[in-house]
């Protein structure tokens, strides 16, 4: 089924037609989230309330998927249909699109179209990248978001089918929305935030050896994981991101500013150059190698299982 879902989703993405038709699962994930947080945060007991509603909406997410599982025909048929309704929740093209909208203006100079693509898939304020700055951004999305994005999905779904691949986007979901250590989410999201880091904990680190395997520089990519990734403020991001740093031979991470405050990173990989526009393509090229590394990973798997 996850290969269906990965196969559908290079191929077709998730088509503008169809999301402004029905949205898309992950917005409507939000619309429960959003709904939770106005309605419960802010009760005696933040911890408590963000608790149960991290497990609602997990609920929410597994239960029908599971329903829907056990009653998918066995065989082909029942693969291939599981892994049409999965491929929403895998993001192998959008991934590509989103980071390559940044690349393209800023190799013909356009800083200004440069921001405005990176501002889609970073929190940082965009006003204050230079060159270096937007490229540093867009490959820090880009290792990241390949573990949360499409690694993670797949895994959970290869672990537990339907019912795992939804659990782990309502996870990430409420991760997103409501994972954030700020003064309204610091104890309503807590227990999601925590939870995030847990199912990601697995992937971060594949995703980060696959990149490291079809990298060409593995004992660099390797060396760089090992000796920079604990310093990362995520307990996981760190990792793709170490491993992208050292395959590219660039620094990422470092300081950066966002709309209220300013983040005194440390840079992974420092000794390195910052990344160029070029960079970004490159990147693009060992994510897709990745990708495929994964989509055989998962074959092997699936054979093996059978």
């Amino acid at each position: 089924m996850m290969l269906v879902a990965m196969a559908i989703d290079a191929l077709l993405g998730w088509p503008e037609a169809l999301y402004r038709r029905i949205g898309h699962p992950v917005t409507w994930l939000g619309a429960l989230i959003a709904a939770l947080d106005t309605r419960w945060n802010g009760r005696a007991r933040p911890l408590a309330a963000g608790a149960v509603a991290t497990a609602a909406v997990v609920l929410a997410a597994a239960f029908p998927a599971a329903l829907v599982q056990a009653v998918l025909p066995k065989g082909w048929v029942g693969i291939v249909l599981g892994g049409v309704l999965a491929w929403p929740l895998v993001a192998l093209r959008s991934m590509h699109q989103h980071v390559a909208a940044v690349a393209d203006p800023l190799q013909a100079g356009d800083l200004d179209r440069a921001r405005g693509a990176v501002a889609m898939i970073v929190g940082r304020d965009p006003a204050q990248l230079d060159e270096a700055g937007i490229a540093r951004a867009a490959l820090e999305s880009l290792a990241e978001n390949s573990s949360d994005g499409i690694v993670a999905p797949v895994f959970w779904g290869v672990v537990a089918g339907l019912p795992g691949i939804a659990a782990y986007k309502a996870v990430n979901t409420l991760d997103s929305m409501i994972g954030h250590r700020t003064p309204r989410h610091e104890r309503f999201g807590k227990v999601a935030a925590r939870l995030d880091d847990l199912v990601n904990l697995i992937p971060a680190r594949l995703t980060a050896g696959l990149m490291a395997l079809v990298s060409g520089r593995m004992g660099r990519a390797l060396a760089v994981m090992a000796r920079d990734a604990s310093r990362h403020r995520s307990p996981n991001a760190g990792w793709p991101e170490a491993a992208l740093a050292g395959a590219l031979v660039v620094r990422l991470s470092g300081p950066r500013v966002y709309a209220s405050r300013i983040a005194d990173e440390p840079y992974v990989n420092a000794d390195a150059a910052d990344p160029s526009p070029l960079d970004l393509t490159r990147g693009l090229r060992l994510y897709a190698r990745a990708m495929a590394a994964l989509a055989g990973l998962v074959a092997l798997v699936a054979v093996l299982g059978g």
